[in-house]
C-alpha cells in the first residue's frame, strides 16, 4: 500500500487576523468539525521557505552557524530563506540564498524533499534543494546584518551532520531535514531519482 497526503479543506465559518508582523501573521479560524461541532485553531501564516543542502566535491555541506532568539541557541544551519514574492520560483529564491550566505553558485539542483515544518500551528512550507557542482560565486559578497553579521561557515561530511542530528546535538529542521534525506536518497535509488529542480510544489504553486 502506498501512502500520501491528500488536499483535503474543512468549512471555516469565521476568520480573524489578531496579529500581523514584517513577514508572518497569526489567524484565528472557526473550523467545524465532522460533527458539526465548531472550534477555533490559531496558527502561523507564513509565506513559505527554501533551504539548499549544498554539497561539494569532497562530499562535504556547507553549514552556517547563526543566532536564533526564539529557542536562544546557535544553530548550525543549510542556507536558507523566505519566498519574499508571492508565486516566486522556488529555485530562483535558493539560488538567491546560496549566493547571499554562502557566496557560492552550483551548476545541478535537485529537489531533495519538501516539508510541513510544523502543521499543526503554522502553514509553512519549506523546499529543500540539493545542490551539487559548487563554485565560489562572482562578485561581491552580500553585505549582511542582524543575526547574520556574525555567521560561521563550514563545509561539515554528510556522515557527521547525520550523526549529529541522531545524537540530539543538531536541531535545525532544514538542516536534519535534508541530511537525513540526502542520506536516505544514496542508500536507496540514488541522487538521480529525486525530482528535478522544477518539480511542481503544491503546497507554494510558482510560475516557471
Amino acid at each position: 500500500m502506498r501512502i500520501q497526503d491528500t488536499p483535503e479543506e474543512w468549512s471555516v465559518t469565521a476568520t480573524a487576523t489578531p496579529f500581523t508582523g514584517n513577514k508572518t501573521s497569526v489567524r484565528t479560524d472557526e473550523v467545524e468539525m465532522p460533527d458539526g461541532s465548531r472550534v477555533n485553531r490559531d496558527y502561523q501564516v507564513h509565506p513559505g521557505s527554501v533551504a539548499v543542502l549544498a554539497l561539494d566535491e569532497d562530499g562535504r555541506v556547507i553549514v552556517l552557524r547563526q543566532y536564533r532568539h526564539p529557542v536562544r541557541q546557535r544553530l548550525w544551519e543549510i542556507p536558507a530563506g523566505l519566498l519574499d514574492i508571492p508565486g516566486e520560483n522556488p529555485l530562483h529564491a535558493a539560488q538567491r540564498e546560496l549566493y547571499e550566505e554562502a557566496h557560492v553558485k552550483a551548476e545541478d539542483w535537485r529537489v531533495l524533499i519538501d516539508v510541513y515544518t510544523s502543521p499543526g500551528g503554522s502553514d509553512e512550507a519549506v523546499r529543500i534543494f540539493l545542490a551539487r557542482e559548487i563554485s565560489a560565486a562572482e562578485g561581491e559578497r552580500f553585505e549582511v546584518a542582524d543575526e547574520e553579521a556574525d555567521m560561521e561557515l563550514a563545509r561539515v561530511s554528510l556522515e557527521e551532520l547525520v550523526r549529529g542530528a541522531l545524537a540530539g546535538e543538531l536541531h535545525n529542521t532544514c538542516l536534519a531535514m535534508g541530511a537525513l534525506a540526502l542520506q536516505a536518497a544514496l542508500s536507496g535509488d540514488g541522487i538521480d531519482a529525486l525530482r528535478p529542480a522544477d518539480a511542481s510544489w503544491p503546497a507554494r504553486p510558482f510560475a516557471a
